[in-house]
């Protein structure tokens, strides 16, 4: 499965009815109603505010493997990659095949309402995925049963990250990064884990030359509330996957390309299995580590007083909800020297002074589209 391949498929296939961050359970009922007879769909139980959640299975091969998205309702991109892979399926007879070496279950919308409020959390405000002992919120549970019933060979966990995260600290945004959470707090390499990782690998190997040191890897630090080192703890190997910021892509539709060749990449090679090699570990653990490295947007060579000296000023964009959009929103998050951070744009004041948009003296915390740059009104957003 070559990446023009992909490529080709993703543009041929992608779901146009989904687009940009604001992903609701309301958007993908038609798409799920029309999946059609090699797509068993059902539902598994209901939201906090009685909304279903449903499970789409494909497939009955004999390597099983269990897929959730938007357990983060802020967090659409895997959802919408999920269904430019679902369309893929039925439109390309080439991949037939997967129908007899799979079994897949995909639970496309874990927290619907989470999704309809465009909150990380649930109805209750509580993160699902610091639940996966306790199970105190419906949508735990119901992901924890339908783990039971089904019995996976593997787990995929697909999150979305903020703009934040670099890989390493190459100057390059982290597009797609991946874990293989651990399972005790010695963060001992099990074997469990060690499959995990070799998924890890063989994708990070398919996908680096389309993503060259734009591919991360989460910090390893143990917590068993999280679903995926529960699910790693009763020795079920694990994948987290996070979709990132690609430079100017904020509604995250380019991003979805890469976690579409991600999870057909994934298909791909664990049809065959997994095989753990002596140097898998070490090709894992090269991957570099995602580093909060990145605003939004950085102005350089900036003086906020006269005779003050140069600062760096960076702005955070908080997402909001507005009208059934997602609005963004830039902040001053921090001002000083910035040096050892990268912005998605920088804009150069040249020593200048910078100021409000009502010529006001700058400061964390401030809110607008505008600054003034030598008294020149000056937008901050992309």
């Amino acid at each position: 499965m070559t990446t023009s391949k992909l490529d080709l498929w993703f543009k041929s296939y992608n779901e146009k009815s989904l687009s940009h961050r604001y992903i609701t359970h309301e958007m993908i009922v038609p798409l799920i109603q029309n999946l059609g007879a090699n797509f068993k769909v059902d539902v598994v139980g209901h939201s906090v505010k009685n909304i279903p959640i449903e499970t789409i299975t494909f497939g009955n091969g004999p390597t099983k493997i269990l897929m959730w998205s938007q357990m983060h309702g802020n967090e659409s991109t895997t959802t919408k990659a999920l269904f430019d892979v679902l369309n893929t399926l039925i439109m390309e007879p080439s991949l037939n095949p997967f129908f007899d070496e799979l079994t897949v279950c995909i639970v496309p919308m874990l927290n619907p309402d989470g999704a309809f409020a465009y909150t990380r959390v649930n109805a209750n405000q509580f993160d699902l995925n610091r639940d996966a002992q306790e199970l105190t919120q419906p949508e735990s549970k119901i992901l924890r049963q339908v783990y039971n019933s089904f019995k996976p060979d593997y787990c995929f966990n697909l999150h979305g990250q903020r703009t934040i995260f670099g890989a390493g600290k190459t100057g390059n945004s982290a597009v797609v990064s991946f874990l293989a959470p651990a399972q005790d707090e010695q963060l001992t390499v099990t074997n469990t884990r060690k499959t995990a990782m070799e998924i890890i690998v063989q994708l990070n190997i398919k996908l680096k030359a389309d993503l060259p040191n734009q591919i991360g890897l989460y910090d390893d630090a143990f917590n068993i509330n999280c679903v995926g080192d529960t699910f790693q703890s009763f020795n079920t190997p694990t994948v987290l996957v996070e979709a990132g910021h690609i430079r100017e892509d904020y509604p995250r539709d380019i991003t979805r390309k890469y976690i579409f060749k991600t999870l057909l990449l994934a298909f791909d090679y664990l049809k065959s299995g997994v095989v753990i090699k002596n140097e898998t570990v070490e090709q894992y653990q090269s991957i570099p580590l995602n580093e909060k490295c990145f605003f939004d947007v950085i102005i350089r060579n900036a003086r906020i007083e006269d005779g003050s000296k140069q600062v760096d000023i960076a702005f955070q964009f908080a997402e909001v909800l507005q009208n059934g959009k997602i609005v963004f929103k830039p902040k001053v998050e921090k001002i000083g020297d910035l040096s050892e951070f990268f912005g998605h744009k920088e804009i150069n004041a040249k020593g200048n002074l910078v100021k409000t948009n009502t010529n006001k003296t700058i400061y964390e915390g401030y809110e607008n589209v505008l600054v003034l740059i030598n008294n020149e009104k000056i937008p901050v957003m992309l």
